[in-house]
């Protein structure tokens, strides 16, 4: 089997792009995957545009030395953008070769370790207001998820921090006394707030007991959580904006974090995404992996986490079936707040070219957010 062809589907999904990689093979399998980086589609495709004559003719089965070549073939390493390309490639290869073998990825990758993966979707939030997000997580509740998730609440475009952090107190508490005990809140500080204040939220929210606090500083010097780590007994999250195992490397050998939040489609696809895992596993450290985007992307990181020991809950904004029905007309199931394993070959998933092209990307840009002072803030 050989590789003959590489096709990128940027898709207008209603609301924001997705960017789908198709690779083709003489034996007439193919194999499709997802890239991250929303914002910056037309990059990731020139990556891809770049690596498609390095990989016409390859051996598809060769996934390693795939994955080794176009990490490290152009002299510089790859970095976020190349490793989006990267990672929608290695996808499409492990789907190619759960085909062609009749076996879901997970098969490849040591088997089933749990039936099913809890999930947690994207409750209306980042608002300042609490009972529109109290509402919210209520019908999360009543459709069955396990969790509830919000983030750091904002103005229009103005983030200042301390009435942000004052509302999300508030939120957190309001929220834990609407849904009770038994739902698990996860918060998402998304990389919005400096040291001090990221460890007064992390402080004052010990008393709600989160599942996890996500992104709680920027992730640009992982050091920064040594001071906050050993400062607050709250779980955390972080590293969905991390492109490779070296970024991980501090925050999972000094155990600053309680659950890596690894983008597949961003960190070099299922090949990176295995060696992070199993160095978290010798740390104790679960996944919680990041997810933000498309069907492929949820195929993908199912099959994952169904074949990973360590396991904390899986990113899933709504549930599947319910988004690009007609480009990935096979999803997989969503039940009770978790998804099911599929048996189905590959990742599990069916795409559908024509219906992709139906849905041109459009050229939109993420939103910009400022401080009252006009200066600029993370988004």
């Amino acid at each position: 089997m050989r590789i003959t062809n590489i096709e990128t589907y940027p898709v207008w999904g209603g609301y924001r792009n997705f960017l789908f990689v198709v690779v083709d093979t003489d034996e007439g399998i193919y194999g499709v995957g997802e890239a991250g980086i929303t914002g910056r589609e037309l990059a990731v495709i020139g990556g891809i545009e770049h690596f498609k004559p390095l990989l016409i003719g390859m051996d598809p089965f060769r996934i390693e030395h795939i994955w080794q070549m176009l990490f490290r073939g152009g002299f510089f390493p790859a970095q976020r953008i190349l490793t989006s390309a990267i990672g929608a490639i290695d996808m499409a290869l492990y789907d190619i070769k759960g085909k062609a073998l009749g076996v879901p990825v997970y098969e490849l990758l040591g088997g089933l370790a749990r039936e099913k993966v809890v999930c947690y979707p994207h409750n209306r939030g980042h608002q300042m207001a609490i009972e529109p997000l109290v509402a919210s997580c209520l019908e999360t509740k009543e459709e069955g998820w396990k969790f509830v998730r919000f983030g750091l609440p904002q103005t229009g475009d103005i983030l200042e921090p301390r009435p942000a952090v004052l509302a999300s107190i508030a939120q957190l508490h309001a929220v834990r006394e609407a849904v009770g005990d038994e739902i698990e809140i996860c918060f998402d500080v998304h990389t919005r707030l400096d040291l001090p204040d990221a460890l007064w939220l992390c402080q004052e929210a010990e008393a709600v007991r989160p599942f996890f606090m996500e992104d709680p500083l920027r992730s640009e010097n992982s050091d920064s959580f040594k001071t906050l780590r050993t400062r607050t007994t709250v779980p955390l999250a972080a590293g969905e904006q991390f492109s490779s195992k070296w970024e991980f490397r501090q925050l999972i050998e000094e155990e600053w974090i309680d659950y890596a939040r690894i983008d597949l489609c961003i960190a070099g696809g299922i090949t990176e995404a295995r060696k992070i895992a199993g160095w978290c596993e010798t740390h104790y450290i679960k996944l919680a992996v990041h997810n933000p985007l498309g069907p492929i992307s949820s195929a993908a990181c199912l099959q994952l986490n169904l074949a990973s020991p360590l396991v904390g809950v899986q990113e899933q904004p709504r549930k599947t079936g319910t988004v690009l029905t007609d480009v990935v007309p096979v999803q997989p199931v969503w039940e009770d707040g978790y998804l099911l394993a599929t048996t189905a070959p590959g990742l599990g998933v069916e795409f559908e070219r024509e219906a992709a092209k139906a849905h041109p990307m459009q050229m939109t840009e993420l939103p910009h957010q400022r401080r009252l002072d006009g200066s600029v803030t993370n988004w």
